[in-house]
């Protein structure tokens, strides 16, 4: 097999000196991301608080190491600690009021419910003076590392589209607290692509949107979306979202597609076809400097490496390794317009025919 002729970036370097981390919140997303992620790249865990001592107990088992803190107290006291926030966005900023000032925290996504309440918690981080990240991990995902590479190295050319697909089967019976949200899809999911979107090509100037739900869940306000962002005249830029195809095999799909002037990137998320399992990623291109198409070898995925990506950024930035937040709270305010610029849509529910 031809080696593939070129060097892309997989993952985020580690930093030198890891600060203990606290985790605050132990559900089912610090089992199936944030412990494998930490054990996997060997990161140091303080302990795990949650108001169910019996789910902060499970996760301590998981990891191996670290305690379960009995307060809140005893676990923002944790000396030299990076929080690790791992609350429903409706508890973002009662914990983050917590947090002793110029903490290194980095927050579960979304920031928040609605733009107005992700505003709050910017204000709130910049009056305390936090280095604060958005755990928005797809940015940090090995295979969507390897894209923004390829596009950096100027192998797809000028991006003219960007397309995502998915039409999957997701257990949306795993998160009952959904049932009480008024946001659920775009909110919840469908903010990391957006996200990632952005940071691609920035803001757009305009959005169209509609999320709806499924006979199937009825309790949820909404399953599937489509979304259609305004970048002018040039760049198509198109998501569609189908979380209830329950018939599975080959006929599922989740791709998210990057079309340049000179070349293409397709990424399969493999993670999405059997969460949280997740099946293979994977990770096909086209440039002005490969032989035609071809497969990338891929060394992780989105689970649990996107999450160790957050965590290495964030802990060398405070330790003055990296420049800057790749997933900072202030960019990730954008995303959260962009969210509610989508609801805003959906709301409007587009032009009505003449009569």
């Amino acid at each position: 097999m031809t080696p593939f002729p070129i060097s892309l970036q997989q993952s985020w370097p580690a930093p030198t000196a890891p600060r203990p981390i606290v985790i605050l919140g132990g559900g089912d997303i610090v089992r199936d991301a944030h412990i494998p992620a930490y054990l996997k790249a060997q990161l140091p865990v303080a302990g795990v608080y949650d108001l169910d001592r019996n789910q902060a107990e499970q996760r301590i088992d998981e990891l191996g190491h670290g305690r379960v803190f009995d307060s809140m107290r005893e676990a923002v006291d944790t000396p030299n600690a990076v929080f690790d926030v791992c609350t429903p966005p409706k508890a973002h900023l009662d914990v983050l009021q917590q947090l002793p000032c110029a903490a290194v925290v980095v927050m579960q996504k979304p920031m928040g419910r609605t733009f107005a309440e992700s505003r709050a918690i910017v204000d709130l981080c910049r009056e305390k003076q936090f280095s604060a990240a958005v755990n928005f991990q797809l940015r940090f995902a090995t295979h969507m590392l390897a894209v923004r590479d390829f596009v950096q190295q100027g192998q797809l050319g000028e991006l003219v589209d960007i397309d995502v697909h998915l039409n999957v089967d997701t257990p949306w019976d795993a998160f009952p607290f959904l049932r009480e949200e008024p946001r659920v899809e775009i909110l919840l999911h469908t903010v990391h692509y957006l996200d990632l979107i952005r940071l691609f090509v920035g803001d757009p100037v305009g959005v169209y949107a509609r999320s709806v739900r499924h006979p199937r869940y009825a309790e949820l306000t909404s399953t599937k979306s489509s979304i259609i962002l305004n970048y002018g005249e040039q760049l198509r830029v198109c998501l569609s979202i189908n979380h209830v195809f329950p018939f599975g095999g080959s006929t599922q799909d989740a791709i998210f597609r990057f079309q340049g002037t000179h070349g293409a990137a397709v990424v399969r998320l493999g993670l999405m076809l059997d969460y949280p399992r997740g099946c293979p990623d994977s990770l096909e291109v086209v440039g002005k400097d490969t032989d035609g198409w071809q497969a990338v070898p891929l060394v992780g995925g989105w689970f649990p490496d996107g999450f160790i990506g957050t965590m290495h950024n964030l802990q060398r930035f405070a330790a003055g390794e990296d420049d800057a937040l790749i997933s900072p709270v202030g960019d990730a305010l954008r995303t959260m317009a962009l969210v509610d610029a989508c609801y805003q849509s959906d709301a409007n529910g587009g032009v009505p025919l003449p009569e």
